[in-house]
């Protein structure tokens, strides 16, 4: 655990009131699903919960864990709020991760709760509230949520994430997230398609299904995967926008390209996180499907799909990798012209394979790696953008500039948080889906009018790889 950097502490001792209680959520949208969970529950138990960290006795914080950066952001915000006074509740990763070390490195900490121990938050508070401080932390986590679970999102009225499946079987050399959440465990169709329901019922436009491997759905529970069995039943939900996280290329079969291609509200958004594109690489990150990167399985990808907006994320720096791997990255990512790209540094996690392994590439090389293909991606992001120039599309409508008058919004191409948006002039309320009619683009962003106070009637035709 990284190192506290502590200022003096005022002690302060918990009212003997029910205490008024603040959400720090930090990491991925998995955690963000959890914290929500939270919320829902103490509300149902009567606590009071504040958007803000200054009105609340005690703060629950949600914490990453997956590299050291996010360990170091944790931390630092653990530090923060332990130094105005806070009590403590930490949950999540980092609490799953330092179980033992937790409470007594933070006197403010009266609680820990393991990533797969948040249901029993009100318990915990309850305990705390007695004068115990309190461990709740399985040694391995097995509990996943279903439509039972009553939940309090925190994102827009119109966006929702669900979960589908917690855990991870694969056991790639540089990840610890098999350690941190445990084994792959996925919820029933029957207990998504519920819980979808409900959130279409709450006017919920765009529903984004996550999981670690979410092509790898059902494998545990059905004794294979079904993915497309889950998406064809979600078909049937009156909900604009299914968006899938993430497509790993093992499970990207014919069977479940035809259910993307087929099922009218699932979008044709393809988040690949490839990791590298040389075997040697591949294969000693400890990747299922080695010898499957390649152009190959990509042109497999857009015959079948042709309109497929398609992401990945890579790793530059991992040990062992040469210039001559890199160079071999560069050019298959000049070649398969992403629609949009992320690009990490090589994070050497304890406890990892990867940590371990000799030939570490120095931080400054993968730095200057990640740049350049940063960079190389660029103009192959701005001219997808530009091809959708004089097209008309849906766009989800989401912020407001107050003083310009100009609207944020995302088009099907773009997923939350990650990628980038369509800027709007015209009439559009946030939390409604209208046509707009796309007359510029650069880099990242679309830039458009209102033509519709409804959305566009279908799909923009094809958009051809090769012509790009």
């Amino acid at each position: 655990m990284p190192a506290l950097q502590r200022q003096p502490i005022r002690r302060h001792r918990l009212s003997s009131r029910k205490p008024t209680v603040a959400f720090s959520h930090l990491g991925c949208e998995k955690n963000r699903v959890d914290t929500e969970h939270m919320l829902g529950l103490l509300a149902q138990a009567g606590y009071g919960t504040s958007a803000d960290e200054a009105d609340a006795d005690l703060v629950v914080v949600n914490t990453c864990s997956f590299i050291q950066e996010a360990r170091e952001e944790s931390v630092r915000t653990l530090v923060t709020l332990a130094e105005q006074g806070k009590h403590l509740v930490i949950a999540g990763c980092l609490a799953q991760h330092f179980r033992g070390e937790l409470l007594e490195a933070i006197p403010e900490a009266r609680a820990i709760v393991g990533s797969g121990d948040y249901q029993h938050i009100v318990e915990v508070l309850q305990r705390v509230e007695a004068g115990e401080r309190v461990t709740r932390v399985s040694e391995t986590p097995t509990f996943v949520a279903d439509e039972h679970l009553v939940r309090h999102r925190t994102t827009s009225e119109a966006v929702a994430y669900l979960k589908v499946a917690e855990g991870c079987d694969y056991r790639c050399a540089f990840c610890i997230i098999p350690r941190l959440r445990g084994d792959q465990r996925s919820r029933t169709i029957e207990s998504i398609v519920a819980e979808a329901r409900q959130l279409a019922a709450q006017g919920v436009l765009e529903l984004v299904l996550i999981s670690q491997i979410t092509t790898n759905y059902g494998l545990d529970l059905y004794g294979r995967p079904r993915l497309a069995d889950l998406l064809r039943a979600l078909g049937e939900v009156e909900i604009p926008w299914i968006r899938v996280h993430y497509a790993y290329p093992t499970g990207l079969t014919s069977e479940v390209l035809a259910a993307f291609r087929e099922v009218p509200n699932v979008l044709p958004y393809l988040d690949l996180p490839l990791q590298h594109s040389h075997p040697e690489v591949l294969r000693a990150m400890n990747r299922p499907w080695q010898a499957e990167v390649s152009g190959g399985l990509l042109r497999r990808i857009r015959a079948a799909l042709p309109q497929a907006t398609l992401r990945t994320t890579f790793i530059v720096g991992f040990p062992g990798e040469t210039e001559q791997h890199f160079q071999h990255l560069l050019r298959f990512v000049e070649e398969q012209r992403f629609d949009h790209m992320g690009v990490f540094t090589f994070s050497a996690e304890a406890g990892t394979a990867a940590a371990e392994l000799p030939d570490q590439v120095p931080a400054r090389l993968a730095r200057e790696r990640r740049d350049r293909l940063m960079l190389a991606q660029q103009p192959i992001a701005a001219a997808c953008n530009q091809a959708w120039v004089g097209r008309t599309v849906d766009v989800l409508v989401e912020q407001e500039n107050p003083s310009s008058g100009e609207k944020l919004g995302r088009c099907a191409r773009f997923a939350p948080d990650v990628d980038g948006l369509v800027r709007i002039r015209g009439d559009a309320a946030p939390g409604t889906m209208v046509a707009v009619a796309i007359n510029a683009a650069d880099i990242y962003d679309l830039h458009g009018e209102v033509v519709g106070s409804h959305r566009a009637d279908g799909h923009p035709p094809p958009l051809s790889p090769a012509s790009l």
